[in-house]
């Protein structure tokens, strides 16, 4: 009997766990679910007989790894940076690791001593980091076997809110861990266009987005996001003149988000003396020069060089930053306390409804014509539970996870689902499951 160990019960944990619950029945498998929350992985749980919730500190390393080795393969839901500690225990007990997150230097060098044991281990398998990259490996091998060559691919994600649920003026709520949405674009974007490297430094990121046209949705804000460079090996691309991957976010929010990013809000590397007892209205003021007893609304406005009626500042305010609201949490660094404002205002309603839309776009010759493919999905969830963030990211993991349990023979030689063999079932599951690109090709 096979048993599964999933390490975080958090928001985007629920398909996951549902799927393989009820693989679990089909096949005579055990899942445990541990988290540092004990109730919410009982929650996850339910009463499924084939299910069993733990509570455990990942920084107890007994604790951790005692339920590493009993457990035959293990699914890592916890913060990228702490997959490594989970990673060794692994590799010590010798057990399969598969992840969502993006795979880290130090992570590719663990997946390669796992090799060499005949263990899987995979990241990279959720939605973005994930999905993207099986949809988009899926066209370009059939472009490269028709006969086509490829000079630009560019691919585009975003988290959003449904329209039907869209009811504040950022067009923006919650649907992934509000820490990462808080600290997301840190680093510098890197693309090529055209056979020109760019580079985009974080304090000036969400100023450089492009708008881009999504079929049947109309037109979105688009930042770059993280190293699209390393795709070209990856996609085995490597030639390739553009190759941009990004955000994606309704118009209006990389403007209003660069006011936080400009004042120094999401900075997470020190701690608010006396945050507990500080307004945020004194936490405003604490990063500008001028004090005076003008409004701070016109003191923020003029630091960022817009008009105090912009709708850039109508969002500012909408959020709260500007009142004689106590912050209430203790030695708090920038980005946590605007975490902690942005979660009251930003959180799902119990009906709400998220979307997720992603869609690539490959210029490509055929023969002497010139062609653009555009494939399109966009999914939206059922409520705040059932989200389609939950179903996006646990989905492609538990599948996966799935068919390798069942002995599907998939080699052990990449650590991201890139190869034919792996993306290809996955992606026929996830149809039955409504995740279905929309292409249209088109000649240039």
């Amino acid at each position: 009997m096979s048993t599964i160990l999933v390490i975080g019960a958090g928001r985007s944990s629920s398909a996951l766990i549902n799927y393989l619950l009820d693989q679990c029945s089909r096949n005579n498998w055990q899942l445990i679910v541990a988290d540092m929350d004990l109730e919410m992985a009982k929650a996850r749980i339910g009463n499924n007989a084939v299910g069993k919730a733990v509570q455990v500190d990942i920084m107890d390393i007994n604790s951790r790894r005692e339920l590493i080795k009993e457990s035959d393969l293990v699914i890592s839901l916890l913060p990228a940076f702490l997959h490594t500690k989970v990673a060794r225990d692994c590799l010590e007990y010798s057990k399969h690791l598969v992840t969502a997150s993006y795979v880290s230097s130090e992570m590719h060098e663990l997946a390669e001593k796992a090799r060499n044991k005949g263990l899987m281990f995979m990241g990279e398998m959720g939605l973005d980091p994930g999905i993207d990259h099986m949809s988009a490996m899926e066209k370009l091998d059939e472009i490269k076997a028709d006969g086509g060559n490829v000079h630009s691919f560019k691919s585009y994600t975003g988290g959003l809110i449904a329209p039907e649920s869209d009811d504040n003026p950022w067009h923006y709520k919650f649907t992934w861990n509000p820490r990462n949405v808080i600290l997301a674009g840190q680093g510098t974007a890197q693309f090529l266009k055209n056979g020109r490297f760019k580079y985009i430094p974080y304090n000036r990121l969400f100023t450089r987005y492009d708008l881009v046209d999504i079929q049947g949705m109309g037109s979105y804000e688009m930042y770059p996001n993280r190293d699209s460079l390393l795709y070209r090996f990856a996609y085995n691309i490597e030639d390739i003149p553009t190759i941009i991957r990004g955000t994606l976010r309704h118009k209006g929010f990389c403007d209003a988000w660069n006011v936080f990013i400009r004042l120094g809000l999401t900075d997470d590397t020190y701690p608010i003396v006396n945050s507990e007892y500080l307004t945020y209205k004194e936490f405003v003021q604490a990063y500008l020069l001028d004090d005076s007893n003008r409004p701070l609304v016109e003191k923020v406005a003029d630091f960022i060089g817009v008009h105090k009626h912009s709708e850039v500042m109508k969002k500012i305010e909408w959020t709260g930053l500007f009142s004689d609201e106590k912050i209430g949490i203790s030695n708090a660094t920038p980005a946590k306390i605007l975490e902690h404002l942005l979660r009251g205002k930003w959180n799902l309603k119990p009906e709400d409804k998220d979307m997720i839309i992603m869609q690539h776009e490959f210029e490509y010759t055929l023969g002497d014509k010139a062609k653009k493919l555009t494939s399109t999905m966009i999914l939206k969830g059922e409520n705040a539970e059932d989200t389609a963030m939950s179903k996006l990211v646990g989905l492609p993991l538990a599948i996966f996870v799935t068919l390798f349990l069942k002995g599907t023979p998939f080699s052990t030689d990449s650590s991201i689902p890139v190869k034919r063999e792996i993306y290809a079932p996955v992606l026929k599951e996830l149809e039955e499951h409504g995740v279905i690109f929309k292409e249209k090709i088109e000649d240039m």
